[in-house]
């Protein structure tokens, strides 16, 4: 007995080891769920003047692979309905099960949630409640925050302080909804640094409330290296509550935001950032971000094969 007792324990000392491994292993996701925003399509409409009928976007999403779209406010016709406006709500979650598509997540505007006066602050955070139930109603897991416009005559910390305090009740009211509300900055906003991002987030503080990774905003508060990823360790996978992803060429597109390009045509390095993704253990939506790209089909399609081919390997 006691020799056949030893065996099973020096037995147990080598399969421990391999088990753990196995374990630590099935801990990184087998795949993202993919999906493009309709912003790339919205952009192009007005910038480019060319013309995307919606069914034609749904059905390109469904026959190539995506599982879920983000909404553009006020595209491609009116805004988003109220949270009472359940026919319209109905109407909507409809089109897009009927493509087999979630609609994953809504964009909005962020501007008086730092306003310098509280009555301001307060109906933003009413509103947000509204657009909230409606992301849940609609079938979202997410809601994408911007914060643009000006300081108004407050400090930057005074602004940061009080978006931050925003976007903390924001986050509580995201997860009473089982939702992750995420917030993005880019270069002309003014929160446009590193230092501003991570502290919104540290003091914001709420499970809920997480950050976009966009590699081509990182790329510039990088300083144009073409390594987002490198910001994307500092800020830490964990914090990260889904992805916008484009290529980049460490410039802003005519003045305006960050230039992004489709996977392939910029300088970023993206399997580094697909690595780093993984590596942390990101799961949940990544979202192909063909804003102001010329074919934002050939945009979807190239970081798509970009995603598919990175997880066969």
């Amino acid at each position: 007995m006691q020799r056949r007792k030893a065996i099973q324990i020096l037995s147990s000392a080598f399969i421990l080891p391999s088990t753990a491994s196995l374990s630590a292993k099935s801990e990184k996701p087998d795949k993202w769920n993919m999906a493009f925003g309709l912003n790339g399509f919205a952009s192009g409409t007005h910038k480019y003047q060319k013309n995307y009928p919606i069914w034609e976007i749904l059905d390109f999403a469904s026959r190539n692979g995506f599982e879920g779209i983000e909404l553009e406010a006020n595209w491609p016709m009116g805004g988003y309905p109220r949270t009472e406006e359940t026919e319209r709500i109905h109407a909507l979650r409809r089109l897009y099960d009927g493509f087999g598509l979630q609609i994953f997540s809504i964009q909005l505007g962020v501007a008086q949630a730092f306003a310098p006066e509280a009555e301001a602050r307060k109906a933003w955070l009413d509103e947000f409640r509204d657009r909230a139930r409606f992301a849940q109603a609609v079938g979202c897991a997410c809601v994408g925050m911007w914060p643009g416009g000006g300081l108004r005559g407050q400090t930057m910390d005074e602004a940061i302080d009080r978006l931050s305090a925003s976007f903390h009740e924001a986050g509580k009211i995201a997860g009473d909804l089982d939702l992750i509300a995420a917030f993005e900055i880019e270069p002309p906003f003014v929160f446009n640094t590193e230092a501003h991002l991570k502290r919104i987030h540290a003091q914001a503080d709420h499970p809920n409330l997480k950050i976009i990774y966009d590699p081509s905003h990182y790329d510039l508060m990088n300083g144009s290296t073409g390594k987002p990823h490198e910001m994307l360790k500092r800020i830490g996978v964990e914090n990260i509550g889904y992805i916008h992803f484009t290529d980049a060429d460490g410039t802003l597109r005519d003045g305006g935001t960050s230039k992004h390009l489709p996977c392939g045509d910029g300088h970023i390095d993206v399997p580094a950032s697909l690595q780093t993704l993984y590596d942390g253990g990101f799961r949940g939506w990544f979202m192909v971000d063909p804003w102001e790209i010329p074919d934002p089909y050939d945009a979807c399609m190239k970081a798509k094969r970009a995603v598919d081919k990175f997880f066969r390997m």
